[in-house]
């Protein structure tokens, strides 16, 4: 019988393989060389380092991450010794947009801004970029995009170069994947020289890895008053955050910008099924069933005297309270692990029926293009 070892957080995935396998649940921290001896294959998230050292040995001939990440797997060791693995790309893609919405909106709120033909210049416009894309311009932002592998294929005119977004975005985000090499290195791509490149007053988000961006300048050009301000979700050394910088963000959340639930499901889904595809299991097309519904499904709004930013302002917060991330990391950082592990549940905006009385029908377009369902 086939043997895996899978991490114990992952959702929806009790239970499923027990049929068809041998299975161990564990915390990621404890997957270790030891433990894989005997195992077939290995089911984890972006806190077990699939490196040599880990897997030297081993019995492993299929990985999956239940993750879009993949920085976190020694792809060359698996390549050079027959190990299949698979991530789950574009899992989390509406996690981050719900997550990025509620970060811009509150920041524009709370610093005394409208987004509205602000600039945002977006670094990485893969599954989740193109997300963020989509809000952005939903709420009548300019948007500047810069990839270069997709500009190498796709020509240059739906892109710009990184000086040119610098120059002329008031909000930068970056979603691109943490490559520590080549040609499109992003390992610290935002340092000291990039930073002086920005706009004066702009703003950074960060939810794509932490290594991206070099702590040290960070901190450097929040304290000189260069940038208006940050936004990170994700950090280096990672759970040891650096708190010097935690103080000097606007917000703070321990790595959960793709946890909304439906994200978890879709990231469980698409192991599940790569690994019954390898193994031939009979679970061909696989989805966890019975996601919980949100506490409160229908969302009441009021827009009488709101803007259409202001009414979907209030939406979004009434699926997600991005303040009660912040407030969780502030007040008990050293509890990052726990608070990512024990992620309470959030659905994205398609579990909504939002019911808007006295909105404008701008408003009611904006909320139907974001995703609710609008009675």
């Amino acid at each position: 019988m086939i043997s895996i070892i899978a991490d114990d957080k992952i959702p929806f995935l009790k239970g499923i393989l027990e049929p068809f396998a041998r299975i161990t649940y564990l915390p990621g921290k404890n997957i270790v060389n030891e433990i894989l001896k005997d195992a077939d294959a290995l089911l984890i998230r972006t806190r077990t380092k699939c490196t040599e050292s880990l897997l030297k040995g081993s019995g492993v001939r299929f990985i999956g991450t239940a993750t879009i990440g993949f920085d976190h797997i020694d792809i060359q060791f698996c390549r050079k010794h027959k190990i299949k693995w698979t991530n789950a790309p574009g899992c989390n893609s509406s996690s981050v947009q719900q997550y990025m919405a509620a970060a811009l909106l509150k920041t524009a709120a709370e610093v005394g801004f409208s987004l509205k033909d602000k600039s945002i210049g977006i670094v990485g416009v893969g599954n989740v970029g193109k997300k963020v894309e989509n809000f952005a311009r939903i709420v009548g932002m300019n948007v500047l995009l810069n990839d270069p592998p997709r500009a190498r294929k796709e020509g240059d005119k739906t892109f710009v170069k990184l000086n040119t977004l610098l120059k002329e975005s008031d909000i930068v985000t970056l979603h691109v994947p943490l490559n520590i090499v080549g040609d499109d290195k992003t390992y610290n791509l935002f340092n000291e020289k990039i930073f002086k490149r920005m706009k004066k007053g702009a703003w950074l988000f960060n939810a794509s890895r932490g290594e991206v961006v070099e702590t040290s300048a960070l901190k450097s050009v929040l304290l000189s008053g260069k940038l208006g301000g940050a936004v990170i979700d994700v950090w280096e050394n990672e759970p040891d955050i650096d708190l010097e910088l935690m103080g000097k963000v606007f917000l703070a959340t321990p790595h959960i910008a793709g946890y909304s639930t439906d994200g978890k499901a879709n990231g469980t889904s698409m192991i599940v099924n790569a690994l019954s595809r390898y193994f031939n299991f009979p679970l061909k097309g696989w989805f966890p069933e019975n996601i919980p519904p949100p506490a409160s499904p229908v969302i009441k709004l009021d827009g009488k005297g709101k803007s259409d930013e202001d009414i979907i302002r209030e939406a979004v917060n009434l699926t997600y309270d991005i303040e009660t991330d912040n407030f969780n990391l502030r007040s008990s950082p050293y509890d990052f692990e726990n608070q990512r592990g024990d992620y309470p549940l959030r659905r994205e905006f398609h579990a909504y029926t939002a019911k808007l009385k006295g909105g404008s029908k701008i408003a009611v377009k904006m909320l139907k293009d974001l995703g609710f369902r609008v009675a």
